[in-house]
Formats: structure tokens, C-alpha cells, sequence
């Protein structure tokens, strides 16, 4: 069955970094799309960036292109999410998901999901 299993969150002040680990397992990692997703208790959960693991084509919210990179090591069937320049509106829960079959990842549901790892930025 697939797992995900998020790591890396923690408390970091404005201006730091954080990088943030996704272990996938259960399934053949490299032909689906993958992302991270963030939410705040009350608000919709965001999409912040996504990767199809078969190219490495990657998507960036605004909110944080520049600031964040996604990547993944397949050798390791791990995501990763770096995190730099972290302002205090980037404090959320974020979770790792695997969408469904397919490589156009804007146009696939999400459908796995980790249990989430708390970021806290201080300012």
C-alpha cells in the first residue's frame, strides 16, 4: 500500500531554512506527479509546488517561487522540499501527496496523502 511519510518541520525564525523530506513507498515512484501542500487551521489547504517524478518538471505557487525548491532522489524514492528566506506567513502543517496516474500534474487529483510536519517561522 502506499505510504508517505513526511519529516524536517520545526521551528525556524524569519529568514531561515528549512528542508523538508517525503519517504514514498508501496508503489513505482518515478511514473506519478507528487507535491507538497500546506494548510492553516481555518484556511483552505494551498498547493505550494508539485514535480513529476518521471521528468523532473516542476510547478511553483507564487506565493513562494524563488524562496522554495522541490526535487526528489530516486535512488531513495524520497521528495524533498527546500525552504529558504522563510517569512512567518509560511507557518502552516505541510503534507506530501502522490496525485494519480499521469504527468500533467495541474490536471490530477491528489490522492495520497502523509500525516504532515509543522512548520513554525518566527518573526
Amino acid at each position: 500500500q502506499v505510504q508517505l511519510v513526511e519529516s524536517g518541520g520545526g521551528s525556524v525564525q524569519a529568514g531561515g531554512s528549512l528542508r523538508l523530506s517525503c519517504a514514498a513507498s508501496g508503489y513505482t515512484y518515478r511514473y506519478y506527479c507528487m507535491g507538497w501542500f500546506r494548510q492553516i487551521p481555518g484556511k483552505e489547504r494551498e498547493k505550494v509546488a508539485t514535480i513529476y517524478i518521471g521528468s523532473g518538471s516542476t510547478w511553483y505557487a507564487d506565493s513562494v517561487k524563488g524562496r522554495f525548491a522541490i526535487s526528489q532522489d530516486n535512488a531513495k524514492n524520497t521528495l524533498y522540499l527546500q525552504m529558504n528566506n522563510l517569512t512567518p506567513e509560511d507557518t502552516a502543517m505541510y503534507y506530501c501527496a502522490r496525485a494519480s496516474f499521469g504527468s500533467y500534474c495541474a490536471a490530477l487529483r491528489f490522492t495520497y496523502w502523509g500525516q504532515g510536519t509543522q512548520v513554525t517561522v518566527s518573526s
